[in-house]
C-alpha cells in the first residue's frame, strides 16, 4: 500500500502521548488519517534543516478530523 499524507494542525492524546493527525489518500483514492506521535529521519543521509522546516508546515484539518475529540481513549 502506498499513501500520501499531509500534516494537520490537530493534535490528540493517545495514552497521554501527543499525536498529530495527518490526512491523506491511498493510490486507489481511499481517504485515510494517521495518528503520528513521533517521526524521525536518518540524520546521516538526510538534510535535517530542510526536514525541520517542512515539519512545521500544517494544513487546517478537514471537517471530519475537526470532529475527533482532543482526548482519545484506546
Amino acid at each position: 500500500m502506498h499513501i500520501q499524507i499531509y500534516s494537520t494542525e490537530k493534535i490528540v492524546y493517545l495514552n497521554h502521548i501527543p499525536a498529530r493527525i495527518w490526512e491523506g489518500i491511498t493510490d486507489s483514492g481511499i481517504k485515510v488519517h494517521a495518528y503520528i506521535p513521533r517521526i524521525a529521519i536518518d540524520e546521516k543521509e538526510s538534510n535535517t534543516e530542510e526536514f525541520e522546516k517542512e515539519l512545521q508546515e500544517h494544513r487546517k484539518p478537514s471537517i471530519e478530523i475537526q470532529a475527533i475529540p482532543l482526548s482519545l481513549i484506546l
